[in-house]
């Protein structure tokens, strides 16, 4: 453990990571690619809670926008997007030797177990990764800010946010070249900004547990364990 600034750390990741970018599923190479970093971690005595999404399975918000689903009922059917791809990544995680346990916010006595804090927390303690799903098991509520939620439940000493890009930007580098990438920045910089680095009852939530943020690129193979090293990776907010 000597050496790594996190004893336990959240790692918030899109349903997209285990996906081709910009197709729907979950594309066999890309999950153990993404497992794999996980693994690397978990491996150097790092405690790893993992909250997934499930926007590479549908997006609730977006599906609601037809008019023709309720939005909370849209939200259900994204929660159980985001169990579909924690039992694949626990699949993974255990294909390469690392056990890892999926925790759902709604009963789905079946396939995983319940969210109980104390029960995760024991899995963690044993060095399992636990992936948790469902959200908080409620409708508008962004798996951002379940994230935030259950890093301070656990005691988490970080949230991990794995992106596309490698940090937060004062505009969006895809269009703006000369876009200026922020190393550090405070939670009110991000409120007063509205930079959009999670959603804002996600920022507030952090600010008010003094729960440090670090916005990272998750396809730059590596980077997890950098940052789990201490190195500068992408931006933090704190």
């Amino acid at each position: 453990m000597a050496g790594h600034p996190y004893k336990r750390i959240l790692l918030k990741i899109s349903g997209e990571s285990l996906s081709h970018e910009g197709q729907l599923g979950i594309e066999p190479e890309t999950l153990m690619v993404t497992a794999q970093e996980i693994v690397d971690v978990a491996r150097c005595g790092v405690q790893v809670a993992v909250v997934v999404g499930g926007g590479n399975l549908i997006r609730g918000e977006k599906l609601a926008r037809s008019g023709k689903i309720q939005r909370a009922t849209a939200d259900y059917m994204g929660m159980l997007g985001t169990v579909m791809n924690a039992l694949a990544l626990q699949d993974a995680l255990e294909a390469l030797g690392q056990p890892a346990r999926v925790v759902s916010a709604i009963a789905i006595a079946a396939v995983c177990e319940p969210f109980v804090r104390r029960r995760v927390i024991r899995h963690l303690e044993k060095n399992r990764v636990v992936i948790l799903a469902a959200g908080t098991g409620n409708p508008f509520v962004t798996t951002d800010t379940c994230a935030t939620l259950r890093a301070a439940e656990i005691g988490a000493d970080i949230v991990m946010k794995a992106t596309k890009v490698d940090g937060v930007y004062d505009s969006d580098p895809k269009l703006n070249p000369a876009a200026k990438r922020y190393e550090k920045l405070t939670y009110a910089d991000v409120l007063r900004d509205n930079l959009r680095v999670m959603d804002m009852t996600a920022i507030s939530m952090a600010m008010e547990q003094k729960m440090p943020i670090l916005v990272f690129n998750v396809k730059q193979p590596g980077n997890i364990m950098r940052a789990i090293a201490g190195e500068p990776v992408g931006t933090l907010v704190s």
